[in-house]
């Protein structure tokens, strides 16, 4: 089941509480609802977390930590989730984002020159904010509401496989001869 696979790496709230730097959101981390690992917990973290993720703005895992207090889902999935976005992301992920932006704007991207510096890219970025805006909203809302249904089916589709194994498990120790009582020794 999903929740076990998660569970394995996950942080404990009670770790987290005795953390000398995390005493400020003690009340937070305290919060049961936080921590659930449900599928409506799961897939909800993934859309915070995968939503953030692509925005570009400073401090999105503070952002994703209250998108997931405001929704209550699963606070260390949506913060962990953010983090798809690294340095070593950030480039190809905003890039794309610009380029869709072009796209939905019906505007020529910017040429990059032949050595891209950070001058260049604050000297042109009054021409590219509206276009990188506008294709970080649409990727990050498309992206996380397909991450949510995708967690949600295929949290479902590990549960009707579970119970379809244990169904054909019972049907074996029925037709073996054994009882439920031997079938749990």
């Amino acid at each position: 089941m999903p929740r076990r696979f998660l569970q394995r790496y996950m942080p404990h709230p009670d770790a987290l509480k005795g953390n000398r730097s995390l005493r400020f959101m003690r009340h937070l981390i305290g919060d049961a609802s936080l921590w659930m690992l449900s599928r409506r917990a799961v897939a909800n973290a993934f859309m915070v977390g995968i939503f953030c993720a692509l925005l570009p703005i400073p401090f999105q895992m503070v952002f994703a930590a209250g998108g997931a207090c405001l929704l209550r889902c699963n606070l260390p999935l949506s913060i962990g989730l953010v983090w798809i976005t690294n340095p070593l992301t950030i480039p190809i992920i905003f890039y794309g984002n610009y380029r869709l932006g072009t796209w939905l704007l019906s505007t020529p991207p910017r040429a990059a020159p032949d050595t891209l510096s950070t001058q260049w890219v604050a000297e042109q970025l009054v021409d590219i904010l509206p276009a990188l805006a506008l294709g970080s909203l649409v990727a990050a809302v498309v992206a996380g509401l397909a991450a949510n249904a995708s967690i949600r089916l295929i949290w479902r589709w590990q549960v009707s496989r579970s119970w379809s194994r244990r169904k054909k498990r019972r049907l074996r120790a029925t037709h073996s001869g054994k009882g439920r009582d031997e079938e749990y020794r």
